[in-house]
């Protein structure tokens, strides 16, 4: 599995694991897989990194904080530049295994991805980097100057989009994955089903 992923994606970098043994208890075909053969890695200067999997647990966490209905259904795997993180949902099948949702903490959004695990990184990061990665964003960041996002860090908004943020240049910012995820979920989840300018206030 994951032969065109690997050949089209090199590795970049890698976090190693503390835990080289670590291996989920999982019956996702290609996870474990996944994990053991790019567990920490970074592609394209930061663009695309996929979880340890000694890490998954606390993705999962960070993920259903701002989106508690998809909790026991959700295992991350992997994360875009701006923190975005790509998991597989037992809830909804694509060609019979499990399929993909990104979470976009920017936008507050959760989308299906017409992929499961195998054909995400064999075909849709193939055919269209930029529709899953936003890579074109992520080219005009780098040019401007931009930081490449370490393993623990993401390119976050200032001011997310769902309230009213740009989507700019000048409104991304380094952030550390803890603590932008932390607070875009606190805000995600505070805003869903209020009407449109409702004022957020956040507790310190």
């Amino acid at each position: 599995m994951f032969e065109t992923f690997r050949k089209n994606f090199p590795v970049y970098s890698r976090m190693p694991a503390d835990r080289a043994d670590f291996s989920l208890d999982t019956k996702i075909h290609g996870l474990n897989e996944l994990f053991a053969n790019f567990g920490g890695a970074s592609f394209k200067h930061g663009l695309y990194r996929i979880i340890r999997a000694q890490d998954v647990a606390r993705w999962n966490a960070r993920v259903i904080l701002g989106f508690p209905e998809f909790a026991g259904r959700i295992t991350c795997f992997g994360y875009d530049w701006q923190g975005s993180a790509f998991a597989v949902d037992t809830g909804r099948l694509e060609e019979g295994e499990p399929g993909v949702l990104m979470f976009e903490p920017g936008t507050g959004e959760a989308l299906q991805i017409p992929s499961n695990l195998q054909t995400f990184h064999d075909v849709e990061l193939m055919e269209d980097d930029d529709a899953a990665l936003a890579s074109n964003g992520y080219a005009m960041w780098r040019e401007s100057g931009g930081a490449e996002p370490t393993y623990s860090q993401c390119i976050g908004h200032k001011k997310p989009l769902f309230l009213g943020g740009e989507d700019t240049i000048e409104n991304l910012e380094l952030s550390d994955l803890d603590v932008y995820w932390h607070i875009m979920g606190q805000i995600i989840a505070k805003v869903k089903g209020l009407p449109p300018g409702t004022p957020v206030r956040m507790s310190p």
